[in-house]
């Protein structure tokens, strides 16, 4: 298939499959392709967008856009910077309008409904990155902060940088957040321990650890569930 778009059957389209079926109709490779506008030499916006999933590795799904970094992305032919920031700032947006969804409801109580808020955001990375969401006494979303961005197997995170941002936000309630990249989330004894002194900690400034929560691959685990913390 070596032709421009406008070339191929009105049927097969993205734009006026769009306007004619809505956008749920189009297929992943046919929003990348709306999305990114143009091809390249030999190669129109639908084929380039197929060869960029094809260069995803979940299945060759838009998924897996999250995992391919700037330089990985203009390594496509066809890709260059333009493309390849706009791309990324696809994925963010798409990020950021899963939590300001998620966010609505503004209150936390179950450990699930944290773990849902942060799970498209965190599940994909390939280094720790952790961070604190603070709450009021109903349980109602205040805000959250990344408290570090970390390595391939470690963030470093300062209790009293955790406290500091709390009280300036007027926090009641705390959860303790954090990706594991290998997809598993079960705790190292460095997060157990974290979890432990953050809580103590809290309990001189009336500051509750309402749970310590590690984001895995579409899984995650609550200490609080794990009662490892009481």
């Amino acid at each position: 298939m070596n032709c421009i778009v406008k070339e191929l059957p009105e049927s097969e389209r993205p734009y006026e499959k769009c306007r004619k079926y809505g956008v749920q109709i189009l297929s992943d490779a046919e929003l990348l392709a709306v999305i990114m506008r143009t091809g390249t030499s030999g190669m129109n916006s639908l084929e380039l967008a197929h060869k960029v999933l094809s260069a995803c590795d979940r299945d060759n799904s838009i998924a897996g856009l999250e995992s391919l970094g700037l330089e990985e992305l203009m390594a496509i032919k066809g890709i260059g910077f333009v493309k390849a920031i706009q791309l990324k700032c696809l994925t963010e947006f798409s990020k950021r309008l899963w939590r300001s969804r998620r966010a609505e409801s503004r209150q936390f109580v179950m450990p699930s409904d944290c773990a849902d808020y942060y799970m498209e955001q965190l599940r994909y990375l390939d280094h720790e990155e952790a961070y604190i969401m603070m709450l009021d006494n109903k349980c109602s979303f205040i805000g959250d902060y990344r408290l570090s961005q970390g390595t391939v197997n470690a963030a470093i995170v300062s209790t009293r940088d955790i406290f500091i941002t709390a009280l300036k936000r007027h926090a009641v309630k705390i959860i303790l957040v954090h990706n594991h990249p290998s997809g598993d989330p079960e705790p190292s004894s460095a997060d157990i321990s974290l979890a432990e002194k953050v809580a103590e900690a809290g309990k001189i400034l009336d500051i509750t650890l309402n749970d310590s929560i590690i984001i895995g691959d579409g899984k995650y685990i609550s200490l609080r569930e794990k009662k490892i913390l009481i």
